[in-house]
């Protein structure tokens, strides 16, 4: 399963788009905030401190669109087919590993 098979499809996301949008611009204020400490030439530890905000500003938003994607995507794929439900499962289950390992 890819990308690319779910271009037109309708997600349970969506109902959160805002929130998710809002959490996203305020990431990136983050970011540049984070740019600006470091061109300042600010305390090591203070940027690191940022670093570690701005990296669960992003698991929280991460964890919100797989709790999206599992009650929507995955539940209802095993509800209409056990086949594609495993298809899901271990598409679900790769970007976990792959979230994990960073």
């Amino acid at each position: 399963m890819n990308n690319g098979e779910h271009l037109h499809a309708q997600y349970l996301y969506s109902e959160d788009k805002d929130a998710l949008l809002s959490r996203v611009k305020k990431i990136e204020g983050q970011a540049r905030g984070i740019e600006k400490m470091i061109d300042e030439g600010r305390y090591c530890l203070d940027v690191v401190q940022q670093l570690t905000a701005l990296s669960a500003a992003v698991d929280e938003v991460s964890l919100k669109l797989l709790e999206s994607h599992i009650a929507g995507c995955v539940a209802g794929a095993i509800r209409a087919d056990a086949e594609s439900g495993e298809a899901h499962i271990k598409e679900l289950m790769k970007a976990i590993r792959k979230a994990l390992k960073r």
